[in-house]
């Protein structure tokens, strides 16, 4: 093994993360090892544990990072229409899907019922639910609380139906968020008295499959 690389045990922590999200990304659960991870990012075995104590507490911070990620790069601009936003936002979680196939699969069913991973979907999910709340024009309480839970719903329903795609892809990419997006504006609309997406279907977005 080449001389270990000495790093600050915040850019150790973020290499090993590197590392292990590269492998959860290409390769299913059960086939990653916690001895591979520290041969690619060329430590002992001792370090990678000092870290990270399991290969569980490893997939967990790889995921968290990615949700934090997500929820950075998810634009919700009250600039923008609704549409706008909820394309872009499904965009973003698409590329991510689309890129880490297995560690969705991973998250979402070999430990669907892991704690720690179910923490952190729910939070991503309860985020990007109140950030949606906050550029809707809501009329009072009543309607808030409708939309909020339409919007709590309509999270399940595309984080279940994204990895059903993932395991067999039944359309297109672009269909995929077409159906996601005009799944909520359809929930949505009896709730407003002005028509919340106006432009919806008329104006789809024409990013390729």
């Amino acid at each position: 093994m080449p001389p270990r690389q000495r790093l600050s045990p915040a850019d150790r922590r973020a290499q090993l993360l590197a590392v292990g999200a590269r492998l959860f990304a290409a390769r299913p659960y059960d086939d990653v090892l916690m001895e591979e991870v520290a041969e690619e990012a060329r430590v002992s075995r001792a370090l990678l544990y000092r870290h990270f104590p399991s290969k569980h507490a490893l997939f967990a911070a790889v995921y968290q990072e990615a949700a934090d990620r997500l929820l950075a790069e998810t634009r919700l601009d009250p600039a923008d229409s609704l549409v706008e936003q909820l394309v872009q936002g499904m965009d973003v979680h698409l590329d991510y899907f689309v890129a880490n196939r297995s560690a969705v699969l991973t998250a979402n069913r070999v430990l669907a019922g892991d704690p720690v991973i179910q923490t952190i979907m729910t939070n991503e999910l309860d985020t990007l639910r109140a950030r949606l709340l906050a550029v809707l024009p809501l009329a009072d309480e009543r309607t808030r609380e409708a939309v909020s839970g339409v919007l709590k719903s309509w999270l399940v329903f595309v984080r279940v139906l994204c990895v059903d795609w993932l395991t067999h892809e039944t359309c297109t990419r672009a269909e995929l968020r077409d159906i996601c997006v005009g799944a909520v504006i359809g929930a949505l609309r009896p709730l407003f008295t002005e028509d919340p997406a106006p432009e919806w279907p008329s104006r789809q977005s024409d990013t390729g499959a």
